[in-house]
């Protein structure tokens, strides 16, 4: 029998599985000892990148999010291939999405999306010295590309435009390093 922590897994099988995510289901032990069930998302890797110019723009992208039905603006942001590096995933990302390249790359640590039913670890990236290309979006993207200035994106945290919990994340981040 496994062990995760006070939880003992008595047996684990996967339920569902599609390109993007795996689902786990778990018959385990609780840490108070009685039987129970437990369903894990598991998927790879995210990053998320903050893209900021020396005038103190960044660039957002936005598009429609199927599982709210809404249309969310959010820094640019994706999944890591299968052994690729955060780093590298965050340079391939911010060029598909907004065809951005960056001279200067700094980690701005990790999170955990959602840690009571997935496994996501999101990876921050601050981007800098920004040269513009042209945008390469998945073909199941429709993005929008928009640069506002930093302290804009921060007001749309505030006001609630901005939901993505990613977004939101990084971009205090960003806030605490500028001061």
């Amino acid at each position: 029998m496994d062990s995760k922590g006070p939880w003992r897994v008595r047996s684990s099988r996967i339920a569902y599985e599609n390109p993007w995510i795996r689902v786990r289901h778990d018959e385990v032990v609780t840490p108070t000892g009685s039987d129970g069930l437990y369903g894990v998302v598991e998927v790879r890797p995210a990053v998320g990148i903050v893209p900021l110019t020396p005038g103190g723009d960044v660039y957002l992208v936005g598009q429609h999010r199927y599982p709210h039905g809404v249309f969310s603006w959010e820094i640019p942001e994706g999944a890591a291939r299968d052994g690729e590096e955060p780093e590298v995933a965050a340079q391939r990302e911010l060029r598909e999405e907004t065809g951005l390249a960056a001279g200067r790359w700094t980690p701005l640590g990790t999170m955990h999306t959602s840690n009571c039913i997935m496994d996501e670890t999101a990876h921050f990236f601050l981007a800098e010295d920004l040269t513009e290309g042209d945008p390469n979006p998945d073909p199941t993207e429709l993005l929008e590309v928009r640069r506002v200035p930093f302290d804009r994106a921060m007001a749309m945290v505030r006001d609630g435009t901005i939901q993505d919990g990613m977004s939101i994340v990084a971009l205090y981040r960003v806030s605490e390093r500028l001061g």
